[in-house]
């Protein structure tokens, strides 16, 4: 563990009261949760800070946990090249309750948060431009929280008469089946062989 980082986010916490609400080690990592609403603050503080120069904005992603009051966690991902260390900050939010966007602090966070935004419905506030990013348009829900359906809603296909592509309600051309999976060696061998591995 880099004890020069546990000691800095003991610092952070220090210098911001009541913007760092918890600070985790964990693989030689350091993790700090971040009050939503600071979270710019705290941005530009691991930047600016000499003992912290955390210059290189690296990601945001997204993680949900639908059973939560605040369902999203919103992951920063930093790297101090001169210093050689990383940091990961995490802020909880939920549906409807932007977070301030990191866009001011690092231009590179502008994709970042449009597809965090597109994939779990984020929204961060003071985005220059917070539109979906990788999904098409009109694409209706957010495809990586866990209450998407598996299937989706729509499909894409290729229509050869129309020289289009179409979007359709999705349809399952083959009904569901159960599958056997024990192997033939281990009994039964032969009353599968008759029904046809059906049971």
């Amino acid at each position: 563990m880099d004890d020069g980082l546990k000691t800095y986010g003991e610092k952070v916490a220090q210098a911001l009261p009541g913007a760092v609400l918890g600070l985790r080690f964990a693989f030689g990592e350091l993790t700090l949760t971040i009050e939503a609403a600071r979270i710019v603050e705290v941005l530009k503080y691991l930047r600016d800070d000499a003992e912290g120069q955390f210059t290189c904005f690296i990601d945001i992603s997204g993680v949900d946990y639908p059973e939560r009051e605040k369902r999203f966690d919103v992951v920063y991902h930093l790297l101090s090249p001169k210093l050689n260390r990383r940091i990961r900050l995490k802020v909880e939010t939920d549906e409807d309750t932007p977070v301030p966007s990191a866009t001011a602090v690092f231009a590179g966070a502008d994709w970042y948060e449009r597809e965090t935004y597109d994939f779990f419905g984020v929204l961060f506030d003071g985005h220059p431009d917070l539109r979906r990013i990788l999904t098409d348009y009109g694409f209706e829900g957010h495809p990586l929280r866990k209450d998407f359906p598996m299937t989706g809603f729509v499909e894409v296909r290729y229509d050869d008469e129309e020289k289009r592509v179409r979007n359709e309600p999705v349809t399952l051309n083959q009904e569901f089946r159960t599958f056997d999976f024990l192997s033939p060696w281990e009994g039964g061998g032969e009353e599968k062989a008759k029904s046809g591995g059906r049971q």
